[in-house]
């Protein structure tokens, strides 16, 4: 007897106003699904958190893309993924999990 299928897209816990959904059809894509369990870890999150006072941000206000809270994060994010090499940053920059994941306003 075969099996059937049939649900198609999976909720998580949203984040502020945004839904986080699972779903197989394509579109915006990350192979770091795994992220999201590391999002609801204290370990993680309170590793960034815990680093920050470390940090003088010497840089004008007016020409702040991201913040060091969530350059720290997505370092540390990117750590626990697995990506060792901030070069690897350049091309995560783009993934949509990554920006969920440092809570950025706009993931694009």
């Amino acid at each position: 007897m075969t099996t059937e299928c049939t649900q198609f897209v999976f909720g998580f816990h949203p984040q502020k106003r945004r839904e986080i959904r699972a779903q197989f059809d394509g579109g915006a894509i990350t192979s770091d699904g795994g992220g999201l369990l590391l999002r609801r870890s204290k370990s993680v999150s309170g590793s960034s958190a815990s680093l920050l006072p470390a940090f003088t941000d010497y840089r004008n206000p007016d020409l702040i893309e991201h913040t060091v809270e969530e350059l720290v994060a997505q370092r540390v994010y990117g750590l626990a993924l697995g990506y060792e090499d901030l070069n690897d940053h350049e091309e995560l920059r783009n993934d949509p999990l990554l920006a969920v994941l440092v809570e950025k306003a706009d993931p694009a």
